[in-house]
């Protein structure tokens, strides 16, 4: 029979050696600590430590998605909007992310709030709904270079969403009716130059040829004869005119 000292020093042992067999998956790493000093990052895989000389913390080296909350934004020219956005990130370095920064998930969500409206807040609102793509990479290159020291990178940043008030909605339609208006006015404008160059050109060509008038005329009586009208238009010559004024 196995002695009980012996049996108590075997069951030790394998609660010892179970207590500091972690596993590590492909996308984990662990930061070791002995004796609350900082001893380097392990995994993936299978890892020994030493029960209760050092502890590990865990960190997913995966990219993590971030929805940051809707933020109540005053543009540049004096707007308030409604803006929320996404932040993609990972962790590239265990050690600062564990070290440098209390919670760096909680970190980034914070910063990425305070810039988002900073960065929003210096813009006016037609900047904000037409360089949307500028305005997102101007918000990343902020980020990353505030996070580099927490071993964190910004892979990309996208706002979601720009909501405005109904008024705000019904002001920026009435402007774009007035746009199309005025557009709509020198095209008009333009029509009307060209159409005048056009009778300058064809009263010159008529002048040098009087005959052509009557040819104009004859045209002009075929385009608005009608079948269902009795009534005769005939151009009188303006020659005519003159002699029976001479008589």
């Amino acid at each position: 029979m196995i002695p009980y000292t012996l049996l108590y020093i075997l069951v030790l042992v394998l609660i010892i050696l179970i207590a500091s067999i972690r596993i590590l998956r492909e996308y984990e790493r662990a930061v070791v600590f002995t004796l609350g000093r900082f001893t380097g990052v392990k995994g993936p895989g299978l890892i020994l430590i030493i029960p209760f000389v050092q502890q590990t913390v865990r960190v997913d080296l995966r990219t993590i998605v971030l929805d940051v909350p809707t933020q109540d934004v005053i543009s540049h020219d004096n707007v308030s909007v409604h803006v929320n956005a996404v932040v993609y990130f990972r962790v590239i370095d265990p050690e600062k992310a564990i070290i440098q920064v209390e919670n760096f998930h909680n970190a980034t969500s914070q910063l990425a709030q305070t810039t988002l409206r900073s960065v929003l807040g210096g813009h006016e609102l037609d900047e904000m709904l037409s360089e949307r793509e500028k305005l997102n990479i101007d918000i990343q290159s902020i980020l990353d270079k505030q996070t580099d020291i927490w071993g964190i990178k910004i892979s990309n940043v996208e706002i979601k969403h720009i909501d405005l008030d109904e008024s705000m909605i019904r002001a920026i339609a009435k402007q774009a009716e007035a746009e199309r208006e005025r557009r709509a006015k020198v095209i008009n404008a333009k029509g009307e130059l060209e159409a005048s160059k056009n009778l300058l050109e064809a009263a010159n060509v008529i002048s040098q040829n009087p005959q052509a008038i009557q040819l104009r005329y004859l045209q002009t009586l075929s385009d608005i004869s009608s079948d269902k009208t009795n009534t005769v238009i005939f151009p009188f010559p303006s020659d005519l005119t003159s002699l029976l004024k001479g008589k």
